[in-house]
C-alpha cells in the first residue's frame, strides 16, 4: 500500500475557528486517501522544521498532502513547508514555495497582478506618501491573513476618514488599504485535469437582506460565526441569468491567467469583485483553499458532480 503523510500546522493555544478548521480538513483528506489505497498518517508541523525533516525521512512517504496554513501561528511563513519538501525532493500536493509566498503576501500578489496584466483594485500601503481619495471607500486588510481574518464592517472606511489616515501613517507594513469595489462578489475554483485546469461552477456570494449602509463584504463573522447575521445572510449561489454568461466567461479567462501567472498546481481559488459596469477585479488568489466538506471549494466540486474522493484524487495527480 502506498504511504502518504498529511502535513498539518500544529495549532497554537486557544486557536480560533479558522485555525481549527485544518483539523477538519485533515480528517476528510485522510478518509479520501484511505479510500484511494493510501496508508496515511498525520504529521504536525511547527517552527522546528528540522524535526519535520527527520520525521519525513523516517517515514519515507510516497507523497505528502500539504495542509499547512501557518507556522507558529504566523501565516507569512506558509511557504517554508513547500520549500522544505522541494529541497527533500518529496512529491507533495498543491502549489510550490514560490506560488505560496506570492499568493499569501497580498502586496506581492498586487504587484504580480499588475505585472501580469490582471485587473485588480487599487491599493495604498502604510508609510508611503499616498493620500486616499476623499470620495472613495477603502477596505483595510491584513497583508498575510486569509479567511477574512481581521476583517469587520469597520474595516471599510471613506477616504476622508481620520482613522484611515492614521492607519496609513503607521510604520508597520502588516496591513494595507484596498479600494472597496461596491458590487458583486464571485469566487471561481480551479482543479487539475490532464488537459489543463478545470474551472468548477462559478459561485456568487449574495448578501441577502443586508440593511442600507452595511458593507457587502465577507467579514470574519460571515465565514466563521454560525450564529451571526453575516453567516446566515451571505449566501453562495451557482445560479445565473443568461445575461451573466459573458461576464462569467471573462471571469474564467482571468482565472486561467491567474493559474499560469502564479504557477499554481493541483487546486486553487480566485476571488473577484465586479463593479456596477460589470468590470471585474481580482482581489486575491488562494493557492491552498479550504477543502472542508462545507467549504465553498467543495460546494463547487459537488455542483460539478464530483465526490470528495474524486477531488482529492485529482489534486494528488498533479504532483
Amino acid at each position: 500500500m502506498n504511504r502518504a503523510v498529511i502535513l498539518i500546522n500544529k495549532l497554537i493555544e486557544n486557536a480560533n475557528p479558522d485555525e481549527e478548521d485544518v483539523i477538519i480538513q485533515s480528517v476528510e483528506v485522510e478518509k479520501a486517501l484511505n479510500s484511494l489505497g493510501y496508508l496515511s498518517q498525520r504529521v504536525f508541523v511547527d517552527l522546528n522544521l528540522q524535526s519535520t525533516r527527520e520525521a519525513l525521512g523516517n517515514i519515507s512517504p510516497g507523497l505528502v498532502f500539504n495542509l499547512v496554513e501557518t507556522l507558529g501561528g504566523r501565516a507569512e511563513l506558509i511557504h517554508l513547508v513547500p520549500a522544505l519538501l522541494e529541497s527533500m525532493h518529496i512529491p507533495f500536493t498543491g502549489s510550490g514555495a514560490f506560488s505560496m509566498l506570492v499568493t499569501s503576501d497580498k502586496l506581492r500578489s498586487k504587484d504580480h497582478f499588475r505585472g501580469s496584466g490582471i485587473p485588480t483594485a487599487e491599493w495604498l500601503c502604510p508609510g508611503k506618501d499616498t493620500i486616499p481619495a476623499k470620495d472613495k471607500y477603502y477596505i483595510v486588510k491584513p497583508v498575510w491573513e486569509d479567511g477574512s481574518v481581521g476583517i469587520t464592517d469597520e474595516s471599510v472606511m471613506r477616504g476622508d476618514d481620520p482613522q484611515l489616515h492614521k492607519i496609513l501613517s503607521r510604520p508597520e507594513k502588516d496591513i494595507f488599504a484596498e479600494e472597496y469595489i461596491h458590487g458583486r462578489e464571485f469566487n471561481l475554483s480551479l482543479l487539475y485535469s490532464p488537459d489543463g485546469p478545470e474551472i468548477l461552477p462559478p459561485a456568487q456570494i449574495r448578501f441577502v437582506d443586508y440593511p442600507e449602509g452595511k458593507p457587502h463584504i465577507l467579514n470574519y463573522d460571515s465565514k466563521w460565526k454560525e450564529d451571526s447575521f453575516e453567516y446566515k445572510n451571505s449566501v453562495r449561489s451557482f445560479d445565473f441569468p443568461g445575461e451573466d454568461m459573458k461576464l462569467l466567461e471573462e471571469l474564467k479567462a482571468l482565472s486561467y491567467l491567474c493559474w499560469r501567472a502564479f504557477e499554481l498546481r493541483g487546486y486553487a481559488r480566485v476571488d473577484f469583485r465586479v463593479d456596477a459596469n460589470n468590470k471585474p477585479y481580482v482581489l486575491e488568489v488562494n493557492a491552498n483553499p479550504c477543502i472542508s466538506p462545507d467549504a465553498g471549494y467543495i460546494a463547487a466540486a459537488e455542483k460539478a458532480g464530483m465526490s470528495y474522493s474524486e477531488v482529492i484524487k485529482r489534486i494528488i495527480s498533479d504532483i
